[in-house]
Parts: structure tokens; C-alpha cells; sequence
């Protein structure tokens, strides 16, 4: 069995960062759309996607949005993270083939509200913002600080 170190308040400051970077593929649709249901023409029928004012099919925004949760589970803050809400803005269309990058910076701690407020947001491969938002998450209490 693995041992996990759990993330605790003393391993997080403000201004801190963490990234995950991600080419969106043909797989990576065909895995959401069979978890989610969502066959929304746009999403799936390159015929439709290319009448309208985007030209061709373009992800799912939440497939794209979904890499916030690797950051909070596995990144910021880490083992133990609880996600406690999100915001989302979506900015710019993804399309089939881009390399997306999801960045989480750690703005406010509060450690009496258990509350770790985190700016998010996914930039694109020319460094434009697809997605902007705000997450907040907490941390598990009351475990071992190995598990």
C-alpha cells in the first residue's frame, strides 16, 4: 500500500503556483462523452460545429475545466484537499488538438474558516486565457499526516 503524505496549512503560502499541461484529443472527447452523455452537435458532429460562427467542433468546456480538479487533488493544495466550490468563465473556444495549460495561484489562506481561496485559470498554447475562475477548497482534518 502507498503512503500519502497529507498536504497540511503549513505547506501552503500565498503566491504559490502549480500547472498541468494537456493536449485535448479525439480520446480524450470520446472518454467525456461517454461519462457525462453530453453528444451535443457541437461537441460531436464535425458537419454541424463547422455552420457556426466557431467553424469547426470544439470541446466540452467542462472536459477543459475538468484540470482544475487535478490541480486541487494532486497539486494545490494537495493530498487531502477537499473542493469546496468553483467559478468558471469561458473565455475562448477549445478545439480538437490544443495544448491547454491549467494554473492555480493560492491568493488568501484563512485557516480559521478552513479556506484556501485559489485563482485558476487555462491558458491555451499561444498563452490566451480559455478559462478564468476561482476555486476554494479546505483541507481533511483529524487523519494521521501519512496515510
Amino acid at each position: 500500500m502507498t503512503a500519502f503524505k497529507l498536504t497540511t496549512y503549513d505547506d501552503l503560502v500565498v503566491g504559490q503556483k502549480a500547472s498541468l499541461t494537456k493536449t485535448i484529443t479525439e480520446e480524450d472527447l470520446s472518454h467525456f462523452i461517454a461519462i457525462t452523455g453530453d453528444t451535443n452537435p457541437l461537441h460531436v458532429d464535425d458537419s454541424f460545429a463547422s455552420q457556426t460562427f466557431f467553424g469547426q467542433q470544439i470541446a466540452h468546456g467542462m472536459l477543459s475545466a475538468s484540470l482544475f480538479s487535478t490541480l486541487v487533488g494532486l497539486h494545490i493544495p494537495g493530498i487531502g484537499a477537499i473542493y469546496k466550490s468553483q467559478t468558471l468563465e469561458f473565455l475562448r473556444p477549445v478545439f480538437i488538438g490544443e495544448t491547454l495549460c491549467a494554473w492555480f495561484e493560492i491568493v488568501e489562506i484563512d485557516q480559521e474558516k478552513e479556506e484556501i481561496v485559489i485563482k485558476s485559470w487555462i491558458e491555451n498554447q499561444d498563452g490566451k486565457n480559455v478559462i478564468e475562475g476561482k476555486a476554494v477548497a479546505s483541507l481533511l482534518r483529524g487523519l494521521k499526516n501519512e496515510i
